[in-house]
């Protein structure tokens, strides 16, 4: 009988991956961290540390928030992909990398059907179209006349090519029947910078980010892209109100993703400590002063969500990607079961 020096199997046991917990029992039993792909200080990030403070007090153990910035966040979702999956390394994932990049780029450093899996939706947060407070324009129907009167000579800022403000103010701008021209920063804040200046005409910005300037006078409110009015800002239109489109909507939402393989009962697990930390009346309040909206709803909401939004913006994009579809085994809402507004067909940007 072949036997094996203690010395032998000690050293085979360093040779072995760590053993990942199929279970959630004892879930985390050290520092977990939420990986940001934005610089601190925007709305993810908020978000995000939001969301880790809540959850440290409920696990009893670290949680810190890492910001991996960069290519629009897809240096944060690589190491997303990369990361051991064992729920102790999640990520605050944007509309724009979960629906809107892969739609847009041919070649990404991650695969959303492959590399992550979703864990449950964490907020969503409104779209204000915004201009400088001491732009001639007091109205959206002030805006639309002037693009219809000189093509090409508005401009829009926006945080980047293949953001959520960019679709929406190129989709705008087309449905309204006028061109644009699109100038990308990197980043929120010297987009609004500027727009405050007067140096570009208009953004759509996230209201979390916006309500404060537009509060302190630096930037003036138009429309909001929703299907309702904000109770932040009961007296700014609707799009579908200022501008006759019907349906438009351009929603942030933020969820929170895993490595793919990680266990099911852990992903399960982080689910319900966030809907828990959602129902709190502080976390509540903490998220709609910001303009946010809890969600919650698990992984297959978040799943349904995903696909949904990748078929809408794919096509927006004319590069349709439908592999989520597959992931939300078939329960995406049809538009015809959406008890909203219609949707017009938006031209491709």
């Amino acid at each position: 009988m072949l036997r094996l020096r203690p010395a032998l199997l000690l050293a085979a046991s360093l040779l072995l991956p760590p053993a990942i917990p199929a279970a959630a029992d004892g879930f985390p039993d050290r520092g977990v961290r939420i990986l940001v792909g934005f610089a601190a200080g925007g709305a993810p990030d908020a978000l995000a540390r939001l969301a880790a403070d809540r959850l440290a007090a409920r696990w009893s153990q670290p949680v810190t928030v890492e910001n991996r910035t960069g290519a629009q966040g897809n240096i944060a979702m690589a190491a997303l992909a990369k990361a051991p999956p064992d729920g102790l390394t999640l990520g605050l994932v944007p509309v724009g990398n979960a629906a809107v990049n892969p739609a847009l780029f041919p070649s990404l450093p991650y695969d959303m059907a492959r590399d992550v899996v979703p864990v449950t939706e964490i907020a969503r947060v409104e779209n204000l179209l915004v201009v400088a407070a001491g732009s001639p324009w007091r109205s959206v129907a002030d805006l639309v006349a002037a693009g219809r009167r000189e093509p090409g000579a508005l401009t829009y800022a926006t945080p980047g090519a293949g953001s959520l403000a960019h679709l929406a103010a190129a989709l705008f701008a087309r449905g309204a029947g006028f061109t644009m021209r699109h100038v990308p920063y990197r980043g929120v804040s010297p987009a609004l910078t500027d727009v405050m200046r007067g140096e570009v005409s208009l953004t759509f910005a996230q209201v979390s980010t916006a309500k404060p300037l537009v509060e302190g006078g630096q930037v003036r409110a138009l429309a909001i892209a929703s299907a309702n009015r904000s109770p932040l800002f009961p007296d700014v239109p609707t799009l579908a109100e200022a501008a006759g489109l019907p349906g438009f909507e351009a929603i942030s939402w933020y969820g929170l993703m895993a490595p793919a393989g990680t266990p099911e009962p852990i992903v399960r697990s982080i689910a319900e400590d966030v809907a828990a930390i959602l129902a709190q009346p502080d976390t509540r309040a903490a998220l709609e002063s910001q303009g946010a909206a809890p969600a919650g709803g698990g992984p297959a909401a978040l799943a349904r969500l995903i696909a949904a939004d990748t078929e809408r913006w794919g096509a927006s994009c004319a590069r349709p990607a439908s592999r989520w579809s597959e992931r939300a085994r078939g329960s995406m809402p049809r538009p015809s079961d959406a008890k909203q507004p219609r949707r017009v067909p938006w031209p491709t940007i």
